[in-house]
């Protein structure tokens, strides 16, 4: 008995969320304080993961998704017990599907 083999699956293609052309998610949050202050430094991450769920054909749709951060009175990487003050935090994600059977009028 010969076994078909499944195709190989694709995973989340990584991009600037502006550059997300009309996304089916989009998440966007801000945080703002007067003041922070960092016992330790914070491990904190966000990423999109996943795949298809029609493993049946080479033609699948595909996943477009990535999230940015912009800060304003903080740095990437936070120094334990200095303060910052008047922070700003702003963080959005985007994602969608595009099916290629789909017609372009469509999307």
């Amino acid at each position: 008995m010969t076994r078909k083999k499944r195709p190989e699956r694709k995973t989340v293609r990584r991009k600037d969320p502006d550059r997300i052309d009309a996304p089916a998610i989009d998440i966007q949050a801000e945080v703002k304080a007067k003041a922070v202050r960092f016992n330790e430094a914070p491990e904190a991450e966000a990423e999109f993961s996943g795949e298809v769920a029609d493993r049946t054909s080479e033609d699948q749709p595909e996943i477009e998704a990535g999230s940015t951060t912009e800060r304003e009175n903080i740095p990437e990487e936070v120094e334990p017990g200095v303060t910052y003050r008047d922070v700003r935090i702003r963080w959005r994600a985007a994602a969608t599907v595009t099916d290629p059977h789909r017609p372009q009028d469509d999307r």
